[in-house]
């Protein structure tokens, strides 16, 4: 069977060995007689596989005592009603970079004042734009961002630093850098960027934030039920955590999110350099201080080239390259488990692409 250079945008490229490691034992987890599907989550086996879990994550990102790690499940659109259900009290701050914060925002008005503390809507998403002095209001409960924009293709290249709580979606870019965790209050990953199967996502919560949450907010949308529960308040999703053990076991062996980082600033540096050096056959659509290393995102000159170049790129064996459908164009997301090989087959067809045509 051959593998093809996997740049979808989410659910993701998986790393080979753990794909296979989760196929060889997929008919008998760790000498169980039973597939990980069907093991119980109140058993004592699934319950030292989430502290593994758990325990190897706070190895990776170094998260300190006095955070909690919660599984949950809704995906990132939940953790949009979630954060403002618990936290927003006065008013809520967000830095609108694209349409997931945008979202964010529609999503906690619901639940009480919301504003834009700064935004590159205007110009298309083109840029993380600057907060100013004087961009967070009194009585603000948090600020709110989106690290990585996965449509638009643009990222924080550092965290802000505020007076106010820090929240985070962190999804499409969680642990493919080091994170200063003591910089957030709280953060979150939906896993099928770079971590697993979508299914679960990953919420890393300040202890003194959870003590202070709106206790009028249903049981199953409240923070400390998952934090009383560990996770189990109702039934977890068992393989997708599973899944997620592999993915930070393998890398952990490969270097953690500073070897990550590595890879994915030489993998990132190819495309653009091809973008960049092609006169403008090639248009990124993000401002080159905002590029994002985790989703490029371009143009060609016309619609018809862009399909063309879909089209061409399948019969190379690539797939995911179209860009999404609010934006168009094309895109390249080149997560942890993308490979630098595949990263270099798609600058060479890239270059051959212009050259054809």
């Amino acid at each position: 069977m051959q593998r093809v250079h996997n740049f979808n945008a989410g659910p993701s490229a998986m790393p080979l060995a753990v794909l296979q490691k989760v196929q060889a034992e997929f008919l008998d987890f760790a000498g169980t007689g039973m597939s990980i599907v069907e093991i119980s989550h109140r058993s004592e086996r699934y319950q030292q596989l989430q502290e593994e879990t758990k325990q190897t994550l706070r190895r990776l990102l170094h998260i300190p005592d006095g955070y909690h790690i919660i599984f949950l499940q809704g995906g990132g659109s939940l953790q949009f009603v979630m954060h403002s259900a618990n936290f927003l009290r006065r008013r809520g701050a967000y830095v609108n970079t694209g349409v997931w914060s945008d979202k964010a925002m529609a999503a906690a008005a619901a639940y009480g004042e919301v504003y834009e503390a700064a935004s590159s809507k205007k110009d298309g998403f083109s840029y993380i734009p600057r907060l100013t002095e004087g961009a967070i209001c009194e009585a603000t409960d948090y600020l709110y961002i989106t690290s990585n924009n996965t449509i638009h293709g643009t990222q924080w290249a550092s965290y802000p630093k505020v007076s106010v709580p820090l929240f985070g979606d962190v999804s499409s870019d969680f642990l493919s850098r080091p994170i200063p965790i003591e910089r957030f209050d709280f953060l979150f990953a939906g896993a099928q960027k770079n971590i697993g199967p979508a299914g679960v996502v990953v919420a890393i919560i300040k202890d003194s934030l959870v003590a202070g949450a709106n206790p009028d907010v249903p049981a199953m949308l409240r923070y400390d039920t998952y934090v009383k529960h560990d996770s189990v308040y109702n039934t977890p999703p068992v393989f997708a955590i599973y899944f997620i053990h592999e993915v930070l076991q393998w890398l952990e062996r490969e270097g953690g999110p500073e070897e990550m980082a590595r890879r994915n600033e030489r993998k990132a540096a190819m495309i653009y350099e091809v973008i960049d050096d092609s006169d403008g056959f090639y248009r990124g659509h993000a401002d080159k201080n905002s590029r994002s290393r985790m989703n490029i995102t371009f143009n060609l000159p016309t619609p018809a080239y862009e399909e063309a170049f879909i089209r061409e790129s399948e019969q190379h064996h690539f797939v995911g390259l179209k860009g999404h459908r609010s934006l168009g164009g094309c895109r390249a997301s080149l997560y942890n488990a993308v490979t630098e090989e595949s990263c270099t087959a798609l600058a060479q067809f890239m270059k051959t692409f212009r050259k054809n045509h």
